[in-house]
């Protein structure tokens, strides 16, 4: 409901004796207000009850700046661009026309009619060092080009060297003549090396007993007369150099004496001797001197293997069995 005035247009209060008061308008600033831009913004904002933090949260502006727009200090401003866009923002801000705010700025704050002033340590012209190079190229073109046509000036007026004689043909050179062939004169050829020789072929023990006994056991059955039983095989006598009886003249080596050993193997020079058993089990490898022995140990299937078979002489129960006829030979054939 409007209020109704009674026919007033406007309230006159006039106190007695004094003068009447300004209009309305009149007390609110704008941006015609103050002395120059500047004024006319701070009287806004203090009539708004805003300070400066508020207008810089709400603008994005530092404060030190739109206290600078403010006193007018265009000094402690950014460049003109910067300081016409921050007017703008703050007129906007405080509710106000942003251009008429800007227009009012540049009318009172013309802008200055000069020309930029050059940076400092900048000339005008070219830079003196591209000429210092363009001089130096110049000056190294110039003197290859001399260099080559003094090159070729010498050359055509150095004498020219007399043809030269054609070579006397070169004797050839007689070859010394071939040395006489001289008979060389061949020895006796050489033995063949002891690996090389062929081993006698080994006899099984018990083979023959065991062909003997079955060809009698076929004989019986058939009625044909037996036949005769193979020879024993008499024992070898001992060489004359071989002692009889065993005589221990250094090291024993294998089982001790206390066991019933019957079988020893005594060598006549240094030679190597293995000992291993029917499953490939060493029992014993060493390389004995002259006089060393090893005396082997009761145990079925044992074969010795030595490097040189006379190098070893064999004693069966103390007495002499000749030497190993073999490189290896079963231990068992002399403990039977």
């Amino acid at each position: 409901m409007p209020l109704d005035t009674g026919g007033l247009t406007e309230l006159d209060f006039r106190p007695e004796g004094g003068e009447a008061p300004a209009p309305l308008e009149t007390l609110i600033p704008t941006l015609a207000s103050g002395a120059n831009i500047g004024a006319a913004l701070r009287a806004v904002r203090e009539f708004k009850h805003l300070s400066l933090e508020d207008v810089a949260q709400g603008t994005r502006i530092r404060r030190a700046y739109l206290a600078a727009i403010e006193d007018m200090r265009l000094d402690a401003l950014p460049s003109r661009p910067f300081t016409i866009g921050y007017i703008r923002a703050y007129a906007v801000e405080l509710g106000l026309d942003g251009e008429a705010a800007v227009a009012r700025f540049r009318a009172e704050e013309p802008a200055p009619d000069q020309s930029l002033h050059e940076p400092s340590g900048v000339q005008e012209g070219r830079d003196p060092r591209l000429m210092l190079v363009g001089v130096a190229g110049a000056l190294i073109i110039a003197a290859i080009f001399i260099w080559n046509v003094a090159q070729r000036v010498f050359t055509e007026q150095a004498p020219r060297s007399p043809p030269v004689a054609a070579a006397a043909p070169v004797a050839p050179v007689a070859h010394p003549a071939a040395a006489p062939s001289v008979a060389v004169a061949l020895g006796a050829p050489l033995p063949a090396p002891v690996e090389s020789t062929t081993p006698p072929p080994y006899e099984t023990p018990g083979l023959v007993e065991a062909t003997e006994a079955a060809a009698a056991k076929a004989a019986a059955e058939t009625g044909a007369p037996a036949p005769s039983p193979a020879p024993a095989k008499k024992p070898e006598p001992a060489a004359p150099d071989l002692p009889a009886t065993f005589t221990a003249h250094g090291q024993v080596y294998g089982a001790p004496a206390a066991e019933a050993s019957t079988v020893t193997l005594q060598a006549r020079k240094p030679a190597s001797i293995i000992v291993h058993g029917a499953d490939g089990t060493v029992y014993f490898a060493r390389q004995l001197a002259a006089g060393e022995s090893y005396r082997a140990p009761s145990l079925p299937g044992l074969t010795v293997d030595v490097s040189e078979a006379d190098s070893f002489q064999v004693f069966a129960a103390g007495q002499s069995k000749g030497v190993l006829p073999t490189g290896q030979t079963p231990v068992g054939k002399y403990a039977q």
